[in-house]
């Protein structure tokens, strides 16, 4: 069996202090993929820096105090690569891949985007060039005898069945038609051909919701976005036994504005 973990922690620092080290250590994931780690290895405390019984690596952005991406494996990876080769991102704490046996696990977090300003133009940019890249990394995978697992918090509620409120948020980042349209290439059989293992677990149900706004009483009602994907090659996602959602029982006991996504694989 192989459990995956993925999730956008909000600042790793503060997540920590809310209740992320002991959720750490009563998790059975064998890899955990984190995202908006928000801090460089030095500013985490020990626990959380190198926790015993796991291997690490992050990934922090040149921008102080802005995403980053982080991986915890129970086992030493045979390889780790930061960035995807494209320069402009590489230092930038948004994509990191480690190879375990068979299995190739990425922490992914994909700029949220603004319409109508530079940071929607950096998430396009990204998009373009992150596509060639999964496919790339797909069909290297598959030459080795290997699968991938792409987890993270992609920013694209992809189905209207993917976010409440999908009425309301057509025009907003996060579910444009044209970020809709790219992460359907993602998934689709003759372009990306990677498969979203939640949905594909839960075809009929709303969400299950991976983030929810702190404003209002978004969590309470659950009016949330699913956002945050284990994206697996085919060979891998059809051994997919399980996967869900980690909402926490009530708002006050959240450390983070996202839940953690898993999945648990049977290899």
């Amino acid at each position: 069996m192989l459990t995956v973990t993925s999730v956008n922690v909000n600042g790793l620092r503060a997540a920590a202090k809310k209740g992320f080290v002991e959720w750490l250590a009563g998790t059975s994931a064998d890899a955990v993929c984190l995202q908006e780690v928000r801090a460089e290895e030095s500013q985490l405390p020990a626990e959380v820096r190198a926790p015993e019984g796991w291997f690490t690596a992050h990934a922090p952005a040149a921008a102080k105090g802005r995403a980053g991406v982080s991986l915890y494996t129970r086992r030493e990876p045979d390889a780790v690569r930061v960035g995807f080769g494209v320069s402009e991102f590489d230092d930038s704490g948004r994509y990191i891949e480690a190879d375990l046996p068979g299995v190739t696990v990425a922490s992914l977090y994909l700029p949220s985007g603004e319409v109508g300003t530079e940071r929607q133009d950096e998430k396009y940019r990204f998009m373009d060039a992150f596509l060639p890249y999964l496919k790339e990394l797909k069909e290297r995978a598959a030459a080795d005898g290997r699968e991938v697992v792409v987890c993270g918090d992609w920013n694209i509620a992809h189905r209207e069945a993917d976010l409440k409120n999908w009425k309301a948020n057509k025009k907003n980042a996060g579910f444009l038609p044209e970020e809709r349209e790219w992460l359907g290439r993602v998934l689709e059989d003759g372009d990306g051909g990677y498969v979203d293992v939640v949905r594909a677990l839960h075809p009929d149900v709303e969400g299950p919701y991976s983030w929810w706004s702190y404003r209002g009483r978004a969590f309470d009602n659950d009016s949330g976005w699913r956002i945050d994907y284990q994206v697996a090659t085919p060979g891998l996602a059809a051994k997919a036994v399980k996967a869900y959602v980690e909402r926490a029982a009530t708002h006050d006991e959240r450390w983070s504005d996202h839940a953690p996504v898993t999945a648990v694989y049977e290899l």
